[in-house]
């Protein structure tokens, strides 16, 4: 082994952020992401100079000079939002320093994300990702636990000095994406990833896709790959974009160019598909106008992106995940004939728990940051907050987030309304819910939603009047393309449920018939139309709707218990004996379960076996012992087994118990019966089989 120590100084500190993982907790709660800056020569972590941002920051870059920061925030309702600031010891995100990018051709009414903007060296113009639509989606694998990548999209910049948004010519036609813009050191040079746009095979037209819309990548693993192509800034003006020589055609997924700042090199990742966190991503050198890609000696043997040159051309810093599933720093020397030394692990600039990314050298001092703090929170900041730790399914966050929310602004009609959601749903507190959900209808009465979850919360309070009301109001307002999204079906079911309670039964069988129409695999969709079909009359039509969503949900219990219900008002037992078994089998502590079944084997003539699940229901249900019924069918059966003593003592039970509870005509029929048991002569209900 031999140790080389290069005459070059690494002369710039690192900008970098760490996420905890996998992803889907980042999102979650990013308070715990945090922003390091700090030397490479420290023999101590750079310190932490930004955290406990409540809301999600993430690609972020810096002039060539190091003296503007820009960055990506969630900020109000957009999340195209993007900070531009100046760099000091003391730094303040501010109101004043945000832009949207969904300004861009507001009119257009389509969200934007603005994703892997760049801003241009001189520090006057950004270049971004506009009308985009992205893979963004969870994966189950914590080392790769979100699979992104642009599939829509054009280039747009953003001028400081005029305060406006236009499109790039070359980089701005609609059957491309065109993503991942890199500037040249002179700022006359566009690098960027396009590839054909893609229509989703699945997709239903939300923002944010979900796993579902995007299987064909997930589970298929169709393929989705990007060439590097080059074009003129031209002062904003653009031109023709070609493809990159060396980053292009070559049958894999290219992206992530940067130039060194001396201009003679690129470095880009090279995949076999998509783009960024891909296991078999690699760095690749070709010289700035193209040429033949020379595959980097410092790669490791899984995952290296997200790199940035020093700015002496001489040191490159990258991330990698050849160690561990958390993502970690490396240091490669790049030397005049773009050749690159082994890497170098930055150990003290990974902690143990967190990936390390977007690492950016920055020309400054390594006291050039000290501390960033955020001054651009407002409502909307909590609210998305709270949305984020609701979908990740912490409660307790969600409703801390709503309630500063609407403590920065009572009336933000989103906040109430989720608040009200999470604490009708999850916590059960109706009372405080519908309190909130009233406020959130009061002051958005159009939006459908607030409408809907006040109904269900007034349902489960058996408000029926006023559930009708609001579940009807958000059928009146929900418009007809957001059947996926404000689930439809759910609604017409809870009407429908509402009106049954109303003993308004047609109504309810349209509603609930609509239900099970628009998601026909919803089982319990099925079981309340079934309720009100038998209220009808209708006991064929119900049975058949239990059937089927017995056969979508074989092994709820539940189910099982009512179609067998459904069955024997049509008289046919054997079929109610199979159902009910099934019930037994599943839930096999549920007495009731046992006592009908009992009742079902007594009635056919299973004199043995409907004794004993009559005795394992008394085991399950004490209070059971207390019904007469329960002991003269008890002794109705031994008699049936010629165990005439038990039958007496049974049918005596039954005597005390009717005689105690005042039901002198049931007791004069019992009596009737003992005299029979007392001559060994079995009682024959009309129409029970013989044994």
């Amino acid at each position: 082994m031999s140790i080389c120590t290069s005459g070059d100084e690494v002369g710039a500190p690192l900008f970098y952020r760490e996420v905890n993982l996998p992803f889907k907790e980042a999102v979650k709660d990013p308070t715990r992401i945090r922003w390091r800056f700090g030397a490479i020569s420290s023999p101590q972590p750079p310190p932490v100079i930004l955290e406990n941002l409540p809301v999600c920051g993430n690609c972020h870059s810096f002039s060539q000079d190091g003296q503007t920061l820009a960055m990506d925030v969630d900020y109000a309702n957009s999340k195209g939002s993007y900070v531009i600031t100046r760099v000091a010891e003391e730094m303040t995100l501010a109101t004043s320093d945000i832009i949207t990018w969904d300004d861009y051709r507001k009119e257009d009414r389509e969200q934007t994300f603005g994703l892997l903007s760049q801003i241009s060296p001189d520090g006057r113009v950004v270049a971004s990702t506009v009308k985009d639509r992205s893979i963004f989606v969870p994966r189950p694998d914590r080392a790769f636990s979100q699979l992104f990548f642009p599939i829509k999209g054009i280039l747009a910049v953003y001028r400081k000095d005029t305060n406006t948004f236009e499109a790039l010519p070359g980089a701005d036609d609609r059957q491309f994406v065109q993503s991942n813009p890199a500037w040249s050191p002179d700022g006359k040079t566009i690098v960027f990833a396009r590839a054909k746009a893609r229509r989703l095979r699945n997709d239903r037209g939300t923002v944010l896709l979900t796993p579902e819309e995007v299987e064909e990548f997930l589970k298929e693993e169709k393929t989705f790959q990007f060439d590097l192509y080059r074009m003129p800034f031209n002062d904003g003006q653009g031109g023709k974009a070609e493809p990159l020589p060396g980053a292009s055609d070559n049958g894999m997924s290219n992206f992530f160019a940067r130039y060194s700042p001396d201009g003679k090199w690129i470095v880009f990742c090279k995949a076999r598909n998509y783009m960024l966190l891909q296991p078999d991503s690699e760095l690749y050198i070709i010289p700035a106008q193209g040429g033949e890609a020379r595959r980097l000696e410092c790669n490791t043997r899984r995952m290296n992106s997200w790199h940035s040159w020093s700015p002496n051309s001489r040191w490159l810093v990258f991330s990698s995940k050849a160690n561990s599933d958390y993502t970690q720093l490396f240091l490669a020397h790049i030397d005049e004939q773009g050749r690159s030394s082994p890497a170098v692990l930055l150990a003290n600039f990974t902690a143990p728990d967190r990936a390390a990314n977007i690492p950016e050298f920055v020309n400054a001092k390594p006291s050039a940051i000290r501390r960033i703090q955020e001054r651009f929170l407002d409502d909307y900041s909590f609210q998305r907050a709270g949305d984020a730790l609701s979908k990740g399914g912490d409660a307790d966050g969600a409703i801390s987030q709503y309630e500063k929310a609407l403590a920065l602004n009572p009336k933000n009609a989103a906040a109430h309304n989720n608040l009200g959601f999470l604490l009708c749903n999850v916590k059960g507190r109706y009372k405080e819910g519908i309190a909130h959900a009233l406020e959130a209808v009061q002051l958005d009465p159009n939006n459908p939603r607030p409408h809907f979850n006040l109904g269900v919360a007034l349902l489960h309070e058996q408000e029926l009047d006023q559930a009708i009301v609001h579940l009807s109001e958000a059928g009146r307002r929900m418009p007809g393309d957001l059947e996926a999204q404000y689930k439809l079906g759910t609604l017409h079911y809870h009407l429908g449920v509402a009106l049954l309670r109303k003993e308004k039964t047609a109504e309810a069988v349209e509603h609930l018939s609509e239900a099970a129409r628009l998601d026909p695999k919803n089982a319990e969709f099925r079981l309340a139309l079934t309720q009100a079909l038998s209220r009808q009359g209708k006991s064929g039509e119900a049975a058949g709707q239990l059937s089927e969503a017995v056969r979508l949900d074989p092994n709820n219990a539940g189910l099982r218990y009512a179609l067998a219900q459904a069955l024997l008002g049509q008289g046919k037992f054997k079929e109610a004996v199979d159902q009910v078994y099934e019930a037994v089998r599943l839930d096999p502590n549920n007495a009731e379960y046992h006592y009908i079944l009992a009742q079902v084997l007594a009635g056919s003539g299973e004199t043995t076996e409907a004794i004993a699940h009559y005795s394992k229901a008394v085991s399950l249900n004490p209070a059971i012992d207390k019904t007469p019924e329960l002991h003269d069918d008890l002794g109705v059966n031994h008699a049936e087994a010629g165990r005439f003593r038990e039958a007496i003592a049974s049918a005596e039970k039954g005597l005390r118990l009717a005689r105690a509870a005042g039901r002198e005509d049931l007791a004069k029929e019992i009596q009737e019966r003992i005299e029979l048991y007392k001559r060994n002569k079995p009682y024959r209900r009309p129409g029970a089989r013989q044994p």
